[in-house]
Formats: C-alpha cells, sequence, structure tokens
C-alpha cells in the first residue's frame, strides 16, 4: 500500500521549481516511507524513471560512478543494466540509499550539470557523515527532511480527509470542540499513538486490525535499528542509549544521564556516537535553552539534553521491551484512556514528535524554586517571532502550572504565548491556552 504523504508535494514543487538544476537528497529514519514515495514519484510524474539501490547493486554499477568523464556510457550501461529507455528531460534517475555509494552521491555534481535528467537520492542511518569522508559532497543537492507519518496523513490512510482541516479552523478560531467530541478525537488520537507513523505499522494495522501484529512490527523496526547503531558504535552504547530512552524520560531528572544507561560513560566520551543518532532521525533532541529567547540555537547547552524516540508508537513497544504483547497492558490503558501518571511520559514523546514535525527544533528549560529543593521545568520552548512559548504537557485533565507562571514572571518580556498541552478540551484561561494534544500540530 502506498500512503498519501505530505513530502510529495515538496518533491513536486522542487521538480517544478529547480527544473534539473538541483538533485533532491530525501533524508529519514529507516522505514519511514523514502524508497517508496521517490518510486511513487517518479511513476507519477515522469515518462520513465531507473531507481538503483545502492545497499544491493552490483560492483558494476558501483564502479560506473568512479569516473564521470563519459556520462554517455554510465547513461548507456544503466539503460542495459535495468532494461530501462532514458528520455531526456522526462526520466529521473534515483539513487536508493545513496551513504553506500559516495561517489555516486559526489557524482551529482556532473550529473545534474549535464541537465539530461532529474535526480532524487534517498539516505538514512548509517551514517550519511561517515561515507562521506574525502568526497565533495555536491552543492547542487537541497535535502529534504521526512518522518514518520504525522497524525494528518495517518488520518489520510484510514479514509478520513475530513477531520484535521476542521481541526485547522476550530484552532485559528479557538472555538471548543465539546467534551464528547474531544473524548471521540482523543480515542482516535491514542490509536495514533498506538500504532505510530511508520508505514509497515499503519499498513499492519490496516490489514489486521490486530494490535498484537502491529506490535510485531514495530518490533522487527526496532531490531534493525538495534542492528544499525550496532555498526556505528560496535560497544553497544549506541543501542543502550535507544533503549534507556523511555526509562529517563520517566526519572524526570532534567536531562538523559548517559553514565546510567552505559555503565559510567560519560556524554563527552559519547558525543560521536549521540551526533551520529541524532542525524539517524531515529531520535528527537532537545536541549536545554540558556538562555530562552527568539536565537535559543545561538545559547542552548550541547551537552544538556533529553531524547526521545522518533515515533511515538516505537516508544510505546520500546517501553515494554522485556515483555511480550500479551503481557503488555498499556494498549489497553491508553486506548481505555487509563494511562497512569507515571506513564504520561508517552506523551511527552508524542508531543515532541509533532513539533519536530511542525518545523520545530526542539528546547526545554529548567531552573530552582525558590527553597532550591526541587527544579521547574518547562517542557518545551518554540521560537515565536521574536519571543519564545512555552509548552507543558499533562497526560490527564490536570490543569496546574506553577512551572509555567514561574517562567513568566521570570522572562515576562520574552513571552508571546502560553500552552497547555493536555488530554481534554481546548479553553482559553486568562493567558493560558489548554490545547487538546492532537492540536499540537498547529503550534
Amino acid at each position: 500500500m502506498i500512503f498519501k504523504r505530505k513530502i510529495y508535494e515538496e518533491l513536486r514543487r522542487w521538480k517544478q521549481e529547480d527544473d534539473g538544476r538541483t538533485a533532491i537528497l530525501i533524508k529519514g529514519a529507516r522505514r519511514v516511507g523514502k524508497s517508496t514515495i521517490a518510486e511513487a514519484f517518479a511513476k507519477n510524474e515522469y515518462e520513465t524513471y531507473i531507481l538503483i539501490d545502492f545497499a544491493e547493486s552490483s560492483d558494476e554499477v558501483r564502479a560506473l560512478f568512479n569516473d564521470v568523464s563519459n556520462l554517455n556510457f554510465i547513461f548507456m550501461r544503466l539503460q542495459m543494466i535495468y532494461g530501462v529507455e532514458l528520455k531526456e528531460r522526462k526520466s529521473v534517475i534515483i539513487f536508493d540509499e545513496v551513504q553506500q555509494a559516495p561517489k555516486a552521491r559526489q557524482a551529482i555534481k556532473y550529473l545534474v550539470k549535464d541537465h539530461r535528467y532529474d535526480y532524487i537520492e534517498t539516505g538514512s542511518l548509517i551514517s550519511i557523515r561517515k561515507n562521506i569522508e574525502g568526497i565533495l559532497i555536491p552543492s547542487e543537492e537541497v535535502e529534504v527532511n521526512m518522518y514518520p507519518m504525522d497524525y494528518e496523513e495517518f488520518k489520510w490512510a484510514l479514509g478520513d480527509s475530513v477531520s484535521v482541516p476542521i481541526l485547522a479552523r476550530c484552532f485559528a478560531g479557538k472555538r471548543s470542540l465539546g467534551d464528547a467530541a474531544n473524548r471521540s478525537l482523543m480515542r482516535d488520537f491514542r490509536l495514533y499513538m498506538l500504532v505510530g507513523g511508520m508505514p509497515q505499522s499503519v499498513f499492519a494495522y490496516i490489514e489486521t486490525n490486530n494490535m498484537e501484529k502491529v506490535d510485531r512490527v514495530k518490533r522487527t523496526i526496532i531490531s534493525l535499528y538495534e542492528k544499525d547503531f550496532n555498526r556505528i558504535d560496535p560497544t553497544g552504547n549506541a543501542s543502550k542509549l535507544f533503549h534507556r530512552i523511555p526509562a529517563e524520560l520517566n526519572r524526570n531528572a532534567g536531562r538523559y544521564l548517559t553514565w546510567s544507561a552505559t555503565n559510567g560513560a560519560r556524554s563527552g566520551g559519547l558525543s560521536e556516537t549521540i551526533a551520529e543518532m541524532r542525524e539517524s532521525m531515529v531520535i528527537n533532541m532537545a536541549h536545554h535553552a540558556n538562555d530562552p529567547s527568539a536565537g535559543m540555537a545561538l545559547h542552548h547547552a550541547p551537552e544538556r539534553y533529553k531524547m526521545y524516540v522518533g515515533d511515538t508508537g516505537l516508544f510505546v513497544t520500546l517501553a515494554f521491551w522485556d515483555k511480550t504483547f500479551t503481557d503488555n497492558i498499556i494498549y489497553e490503558k491508553l486506548l481505555g484512556d487509563k494511562l497512569s501518571a507515571d506513564l504520561g511520559y508517552v506523551y511527552e514523546n508524542m508531543v515532541a514528535q509533532m513539533l519536530k514535525a511542525a518545523g520545530h527544533e526542539l528546547y526545554y528549560y529548567t531552573f530552582p524554586t525558590d527553597s532550591g529543593k526541587h527544579n521547574y521545568e518547562i517542557d518545551f520552548l518554540i521560537a515565536d517571532g521574536d519571543k519564545v512559548s512555552p509548552i507543558e504537557v499533562k497526560s490527564s485533565a490536570y490543569k496546574a502550572h506553577a512551572s509555567m507562571d514561574a517562567f513568566c514572571r521570570k522572562f515576562s518580556s520574552r513571552i508571546k504565548n502560553k500552552y497547555i498541552v493536555y488530554t481534554k478540551d481546548m479553553r482559553k484561561e486568562e493567558e493560558v491556552l489548554y490545547l487538546p494534544v492532537y492540536m499540537t500540530m498547529f503550534l
């Protein structure tokens, strides 16, 4: 099944506006659907295409790009090998898993300059950065990030193209939906949290309506990520850091403590590993904003961060990795809105995923209370014009916001909007907008 994805329109704009003057690189975690959407776009928007999967291509195909002095020969061989006729300005060549063939990626500069055909690249995990040493990255390459299916794409897959536009209008007009409507919408949204946005998981749900089979698919994807992590870090620390994410969020310690996940390894010694995990897009990272302002990127703390799983469906499975599906009562609790307080970090991971998909970099902020015995914490900060908007995440109808009040007193001149993301209907009380979690996509 090929799902409708928003990135398709980005590819269409690239084709129309750049007209072959650039190649486009689709970056994303493994199994988010990069290859599928690239091939679907090629089928629909071009007369012919060739897809070169560098994870499985022959030595001959790889060797073609070692010397690009004779492009006519390269194109002739590709047409013969793949049995496809290339047509000038009407064909596209897909370099799938291009990180496996650095010379082919370097050749993009000359292929684009030739201008006969268009070029789409896909790249994931291991690790684009390690495979570019000694080559020249083409300036003719533009990048676009692909994330797991967002909530609207998930609804599209289920045959619903109406709900999200209605929600967008309600958000824009700050109109409440009513408690009954919100309860129904939350049931639907909790299904999205459980299934997640990985296309294979969504397909398994649509095909079987069986959450046990969905869980098996998610475990297969996580196992694939484990193998990839062990390739970039044979010590096993990358895999340990990944598996520890739910426990670290549950501790609510204000930062990810690497030593607790890696038998004593500190962040400094793991900086390269953590950078590669982040580049893989399997995880999302939120950095502590030392100076909450519109320029948070200039003042964040690189050594102080939280980690989130890029897909909350995978997060749910990862949180109960040591249990079989039949023992995994989180599915029942989530669908029945009986999630206990100690599992509220599932919502925090979901909000991180939605903010990232909406184009925000992730930041948070902590500071001591007047007594100094504990810290206030703002779960997320987003740049909002020349100011910032704090976001607190609640996994219930709980509406207290002592941390936000203290934060807004401390930085009163910098505050734009104040958001409490929770599970009940939208309402505004004084200057705080209480937002049902499924509306996070509109921030």
